[in-house]
Formats: structure tokens, C-alpha cells, sequence
């Protein structure tokens, strides 16, 4: 027969145990693979920074860190699917700088966002690049100048990819139009690996583009760039003048990618999923893919990285609310 000391003890010892299995459960943390989501198709700026990330982030955790595409509407899709995920960590976006345009374009045209920013918590950025111009190496236009002048005398008829309407690349296109004065043909794809094969193949005439999916194309002699839409020139192509070199005012864009999560994930498993991110963009392996890709890391941890975001997200809405409504 238990005693009423044994009874209090035997009470106590239960409450410790359901006290700890939570903590144990949070420590455990990741016990299953990770899903990191790229709304675009293979060979994009997101999809390029996600699969090393996904690689080292898996060596860390001895876990599998698994890139699952879901390409459509500029990315909207795949976004819009994570940010109604389970918030447990186990549902991961790989971001672009178009994740605040889309729903500010949404609005535009008096429909419902597919998601909001706030339904994000930033985990870290992986790269920053200033988009570039892209047109392939027969083209008859050397530089900006032959290309506007062009477009000015062929009003809509030379024909520009992007990632989707409102995507990051239709946005940075639609930036140089408006400050040049021409108008260019939209041709929209599901990301910029198809725009970038359409390019290759003469389908279209210009992208906007960053330096990592275009570089090994450019070495191939098979793109020519014109210009930059970085502050700065881009280190993979020094040469390369920025549009605001050239005189072009606030054209300025960064294809930017980021590791997101749910807003509502617990805070000691976002602190796991830092800790793995962070190990991940020291990975000398990641580093090597980052460089041999043309796109150098630019490491920030979610604190700087939320920063960043809020900052470059309303210079995007800016842009987004001046180019105003386009079909």
C-alpha cells in the first residue's frame, strides 16, 4: 500500500515529466525533414540560393532538408502555400524581394492578397544581387542607348521576359521603362529559368536578371549584359554600367533571396532554425556553390535581416504604386 509520502512523491515525479516532454520535444527539434518551398521552377535566383542552404542546413541537423518547387504567379503560389503551413518549422520559404510586391499589386486590381508579409518571420538573408540586363549576344543594341533608342522607335514591340506579372524581374524592367520613356512587350513566364531559356533560344529579347543565372551564359558567349540595376557596379561584371550611372533616376533593384518561416513558429525552434542557417552560410561547400554561381553570400541573421526587408519592401511598394496598374 502506498503511503500518503509516496502518493505526493509519485504525484511530483509526474508533473516533472510532463513538464519536461515539451522541453524534450523543442530540444528535438528538427525530428523529421524539413520542406524549404522555391515558388519558382529549377534555375532561379531562389532556387540557386536554396539548394546549397538545403544541403548544409541537412549536414547540421542530420536531418533531411528537402527543396520542393511550386513555380506559379510570380511566385505568389508558393509563398501564399508556406505562409498557410503548419507553423512548426518543418515548412520553410526560400524568398525573393518580389514577396512585398505581390500583394501590393494585388491590391492595384482590387483583389485579395494571396498572403501578407507579416505572415513571415525573416530566418536570414542568404543574397543580395543587383539585377542586371540581359539580351543575347546577336542582338543588334551594344548598349542602353542603342536599346532605347530602339524601343522609342518600335513602340511594344520588342519583346521582355519576366517571372510573372509583379514578379521580380517584371518590376525591374518596368522600372527602366518608365524612367527611359519607352514601352517594351511583356512576355510573362513561371520563373526565370524558362524566361532565361527563351532568351537563349531568341523566343524573347530582354531580361532583367541576376548575375548568377547569367554568368556561365554570359562566359558562353552567349548573352550579352547592358547595364545594372545595383547603386553600384556588380563585381561579376565590373564593366557593366548602372543605369544611375547612366542617368537613368531610381532605377535601382536587388534580387535578394531569404530564408522565411510561418510568423506564428515557436521561438526556441526559430532559434534552432537560425542556428542551422547560420551554420549553413559558413558551410565552405554552400560558399563554393555561391561563387561558382556568380552570387556571392551576403549573410544576415533574422534581426538584420528583418531590417533589410522592411526597408527594401517599402522602396518596392513605392515602385510598385508608380508604375501603377499594367496588364
Amino acid at each position: 500500500m502506498r503511503t500518503p509520502i509516496m502518493q505526493r512523491r509519485a504525484l511530483l515525479a509526474g508533473g516533472a515529466a510532463l513538464t519536461a516532454a515539451p522541453a524534450r520535444a523543442q530540444e528535438a527539434f528538427p525530428g523529421r525533414a524539413v520542406t524549404m518551398v522555391v515558388g519558382f521552377p529549377p534555375g532561379g535566383q531562389a532556387d540557386l540560393a536554396a539548394r546549397p542552404v538545403a544541403q548544409a542546413m541537412e549536414r547540421h541537423f542530420r536531418q533531411p532538408v528537402v527543396v520542393q518547387n511550386r513555380p506559379g504567379a510570380a511566385g505568389a503560389l508558393g509563398s501564399g502555400f508556406v505562409a498557410r503551413a503548419a507553423p512548426d518549422g518543418y515548412t520553410l520559404l526560400m524568398a525573393l524581394s518580389s514577396l512585398a510586391v505581390i500583394p501590393e499589386a494585388e491590391r492595384l486590381f482590387g483583389r485579395p492578397a494571396p498572403y501578407e508579409v507579416s505572415q513571415f518571420a525573416p530566418i536570414g538573408l542568404v543574397n543580395a544581387d543587383p539585377t542586371m540586363l540581359a539580351v543575347p549576344a546577336n542582338a543588334p543594341w551594344r548598349n542602353v542607348a542603342e536599346f532605347v533608342a530602339a524601343a522609342r522607335a518600335r513602340p511594344t514591340e520588342i519583346p521582355y521576359g519576366s517571372s510573372g506579372a509583379y514578379g521580380t524581374l517584371h518590376v525591374a524592367m518596368e522600372m527602366f521603362a518608365a524612367s527611359a520613356g519607352i514601352r517594351l512587350l511583356h512576355v510573362p513566364f513561371q520563373g526565370a529559368g524558362p524566361a532565361i531559356t527563351a532568351l537563349l533560344s531568341g523566343n524573347i529579347q530582354a531580361l532583367a536578371s541576376a548575375p548568377g543565372t547569367l554568368t556561365q551564359h554570359v562566359q558562353s558567349g552567349r548573352l550579352r549584359v547592358l547595364a545594372c540595376w545595383g547603386k553600384e557596379r556588380a563585381p561579376a561584371f565590373p564593366e557593366v554600367p548602372t543605369f544611375l550611372e547612366l542617368g537613368f533616376s531610381e532605377v535601382e533593384f536587388y534580387i535578394w533571396a531569404g530564408l522565411m518561416a510561418p510568423a506564428a513558429v515557436p521561438a526556441p525552434v526559430l532559434t534552432r532554425l537560425r542556428e542551422g542557417f547560420r551554420v549553413a552560410m559558413q558551410d565552405a561547400e554552400a560558399n563554393r556553390a555561391f561563387q561558382a554561381a556568380g552570387s556571392p553570400p551576403r549573410y544576415l541573421d533574422a534581426p538584420e535581416f528583418a531590417q533589410f526587408l522592411a526597408e527594401d519592401s517599402a522602396r518596392l511598394v513605392r515602385a510598385v504604386q508608380r508604375i501603377g496598374r499594367v496588364e
